[in-house]
């Protein structure tokens, strides 16, 4: 498959926010890994924040959005707290954000190809390491990420319980 990384745009906003409306639908009417919710996350502003940050990566098949990963150096607070392989600054940190695929393309490489493009991006703006977070009964996302060689680092609590989202597991690659 052919598959175009580039950074969003504004134009990119009102189909991101289809995207995530439809992963959302998606992820609703079966197994609910990631534990996102429609209205609450992702939404728009999502959208809206990572392009004006420029920091939203879209992936594009055939000129359509068919996945997205935003790239920054704002770790959760929580993030502090624990104790990662290098103890770095985080302007040589990339923290994952808002990495999704489109339902119809779940299974098809779309997650893969991401995550190798956001480790080619770490190694070519030369950060140190990648981290994230991911709630921990997101086994597929988990499976992607140690698949990568990211490093299981410690569990923590977001503040999500009231979402039903307990604890988040961090996880680190250097680069």
């Amino acid at each position: 498959m052919n598959i175009n990384f580039q950074l969003g745009t504004k134009d990119d906003i009102n189909e991101l926010e289809q995207l995530y409306n439809d992963l959302n639908d998606y992820l609703a009417s079966g197994t609910n890994y990631p534990g996102w919710i429609k209205g609450i996350y992702p939404v728009r502003q999502n959208a809206v924040d990572g392009i004006n940050s420029n920091n939203l990566y879209v992936a594009k098949h055939n000129g359509k959005i068919i996945g997205s990963i935003i790239l920054n150096h704002k770790p959760d607070p929580t993030y502090h707290t624990v104790n990662w392989g290098l103890d770095l600054d985080y302007s040589k940190v990339f923290v994952i954000h808002t990495f999704l695929v489109h339902p119809q393309f779940l299974k098809s490489g779309v997650g893969n190809a991401l995550i190798d493009f956001a480790i080619n991006q770490g190694i070519k703006s030369q950060v140190k390491a990648i981290r994230l977070d991911v709630y921990e009964g997101n086994i597929p996302a988990i499976k992607l990420y140690e698949k990568f060689s990211f490093k299981y680092i410690d569990t923590v609590d977001l503040g999500l319980i009231n979402q039903g989202l307990n604890w988040f597991k961090l996880y680190e690659k250097l680069l």
